[in-house]
């Protein structure tokens, strides 16, 4: 169970890692606006700060997630299981408030969330069980 903790732990970060890029390196590009229902680049232009800002949100608890996985391999679990909890139930917390926000945003809410609940629930049976 602890691996498969951490392997969904390291996914849960490479997509927050891929949503940080397009919400503050690509927000303006086409592809990127549309896949979040930007209808315009003007409207895209208008909100790209506030992308910017969320993406980098994204980008730090991927960062969490990620040096959790490696401070637990590196066999100092208390500190890395620490990282791994709290950056993956942010996560999963932020995906259910998107889910919360209204339907259409519940495939992507399921998208970002599935990973780091497997994470979550999985690395507290291994930490308890184990």
């Amino acid at each position: 169970m602890i691996l498969a903790s951490l392997l969904f732990a390291i996914l849960a970060g490479l997509l927050h890692v891929y949503i940080f890029s397009m919400e503050s390196v690509t927000w303006t590009r086409p592809a990127t606006w549309k896949r979040f229902s930007i209808v315009s680049q003007a409207d895209a232009e208008t909100t790209k700060p506030l992308a910017y800002n969320q993406g980098f949100y994204n980008l730090f608890l991927a960062i969490g997630a990620l040096a959790g996985v490696v401070v637990v391999a590196l066999g100092h679990p208390q500190v890395g299981w620490t990282l791994v909890f709290s950056s993956c139930g942010s996560m999963l917390l932020a995906a259910i408030v998107l889910a919360l926000s209204g339907k259409k945003y519940l495939r992507a809410a399921v998208l970002q969330g599935t990973t780091p609940l497997l994470a979550v629930v999985l690395g507290l049976l291994a930490v308890t069980l184990g």
